[in-house]
């Protein structure tokens, strides 16, 4: 495992935002490069020039939102971004998980790095340092509009960088102070500018999108493998997937799907050939790489939104200095508006509300005898009106579909003014971010769901092809891994076990290996 990751505002990866929030404790380590360290001096030794010059600065000697023109005093200037960072703190819901935080913690760190913050080396650095001993302050999930950036929930994670606040530590929920003092952190008071720069910017939606992204992307995999098996079980036929049929609509990640799923039913013994009096199959199993593929492209639009958002700067103002003359500009501008987000956020939220879609229907074929053509028994039990066999499975699959519906609306189509009317637009980046995700655990259950459904009727179509009939060489081992943990249900007995036996299969990335 990398040991340290250096950030500088400019080259941190998905990857790497993944592997922090997910890392075990001491690993890997976050460091600030020498040169982003100079940047952060550089333009905190600006701020302090315009406050000795007594110049007027949006938020370094002025108010806030609808208070941008009232000039602070400056004996008063520490006291402000105090009381920005407590009057901003109100959010509300449940506090993210610790990976969540952890993402957010980096995100706004490595932001910061890149100079144009106007954030004191120090304090930053106690940023950095609370998230290498592992000092998670908790932060309610609610609260941001997405314009002005996550103000609330960034609120919170600055209060315990003041001593404020409460903090998780080595399993304890404790109060800011005593969790910093715990990992041998001390608070800092705050200097003008970085009360604002902490707060200011779109880091939490941004955190939620690059995680989501990268579990989307494992979906997928998952995805076209419960497919490929439930076509199997059902004996379809993988002519659909011929490459010269998506050569002739070259969509990448179309051409892709089709690729893998061929690749994943190579070498299978129940799959049918050509068959004059069954030519072609449903939907759901012959346009899998439109579906699927269709999918794909709104992960990777959504990835390259995060990944440039991950080191751009989103607070405001921003600060420039020449490199020549070294004059210092201060601009005040809308980096912070999470419409990029937003927007990606809501379309990766419909594309993965339509694998949900094709899972669950997938599931209603290999579940209904009459949709199935009998090649399966009703609800895939032996001894049907004695056993429901897997009759309440697709219901529950039936009901997250719907709850995808429901939340796949976006949230970037609207808006709501606030601070008096100055701000007046707003993105709901963070909404479209919480929504995503909830559809995300909901796909999560509905391929836990197909993938134990098309396992067993992997076994009843046995009775037919034979017990040495193989499976193809990618969904072999995927149904191999399924039975260690789920056996054949041969009559009515809890599944809610094994379903979230299989979901942490699906979540955890333990099929990574085989459907990758």
């Amino acid at each position: 495992m990398t040991k340290k990751i250096l950030i500088d505002g400019q080259s941190l990866t998905i990857e790497q935002v993944v592997l922090v929030a997910y890392g075990e404790a001491g690993m890997p380590k976050v460091k600030i490069t020498p040169d982003a360290q100079k940047q952060v001096q550089r333009a905190a030794d600006a701020v302090q020039t315009l406050l000795e010059r007594g110049e007027v600065a949006y938020g370094i000697t002025t108010g806030f939102g609808a208070f941008k023109d009232r000039v602070i005093p400056l004996e008063d200037v520490r006291t402000l971004q105090k009381n920005i960072i407590m009057s901003h703190a109100v959010g509300t819901g449940d506090m993210y998980d610790i990976p969540t935080t952890r993402a957010i913690m980096l995100i706004r760190a490595n932001t910061l790095s890149r100079g144009h913050s106007g954030i004191r080396p120090r304090t930053l650095g106690l940023l950095v340092d609370m998230l290498n001993h592992r000092v998670h302050p908790q932060i309610p999930e609610k609260g941001s509009l997405g314009a002005s950036g996550d103000l609330a929930p960034l609120a919170h994670m600055a209060l315990v960088m003041i001593g404020m606040g409460e903090a998780e530590y080595r399993g304890e929920i404790l109060p800011g102070v005593e969790a910093l003092e715990r990992a041998g952190l001390e608070p800092i008071q705050l200097a003008a500018k970085e009360g604002l720069a902490l707060t200011n910017g779109t880091t939490v939606m941004c955190a939620l999108g690059t995680l989501l992204v990268h579990k989307s992307e494992r979906l997928c995999g998952v995805m076209d493998t419960a497919g490929a098996l439930s076509l199997e079980a059902l004996n379809g036929t993988p002519l659909a997937f011929d490459e010269r049929i998506h050569n002739l609509r070259p969509f990448p990640r179309q051409i892709e799907t089709a690729k893998h799923l061929r690749d994943l039913l190579k070498g299978s013994d129940f799959t049918r050939d050509y068959d004059p009096s069954n030519v072609q199959d449903a939907y759901t199993l012959r346009c899998m790489p439109q579906v699927h593929g269709a999918a794909r492209e709104a992960i990777a639009y959504t990835r390259w939104v995060m990944e440039i958002e991950l080191n751009a700067v989103t607070d405001n103002p921003l600060i420039f200095i020449d490199d020549e003359s070294e004059e210092i500009t201060v601009i005040s501008g809308g980096n912070f508006h999470g419409e990029p987000l937003a927007i990606a956020m809501d379309y990766l939220a419909i594309a993965l509300t339509e694998l949900g879609n094709i899972s669950e229907r997938r599931m209603m074929r290999l579940t209904d005898e009459c949709s199935n053509s009998q090649i399966l028994p009703a609800f895939l039990t032996k001894k049907g009106g004695l056993n429901s066999g897997f009759m309440i499975t697709q219901y529950t699959a039936a009901a997250l579909a719907t709850e995808n519906k429901v939340l796949a609306h976006p949230a970037s189509v609207d808006s709501i003014p606030t601070s008096a009317n100055v701000e007046d637009h707003v993105s709901m980046g963070l909404t479209a971010g919480l929504k995503l995700r909830q559809i995300a655990l909901n796909v999560e259950h509905i391929l836990a769901l197909e993938l134990m459904a098309a396992a067993q009727g992997i076994d009843f179509r046995r009775e037919e092809t034979g017990e040495n009939a193989k499976l193809g060489e990618g969904t072999a081992p995927v149904y191999a891994l399924i039975r260690e943990k789920v056996p054949f249900i041969e009559e009515d007995t809890v599944l809610y076990e094994y379903i979230s036996t299989v979901k942490a299969l699906v979540s955890s990335g333990a099929l990574d290996e085989f459907v990758c």
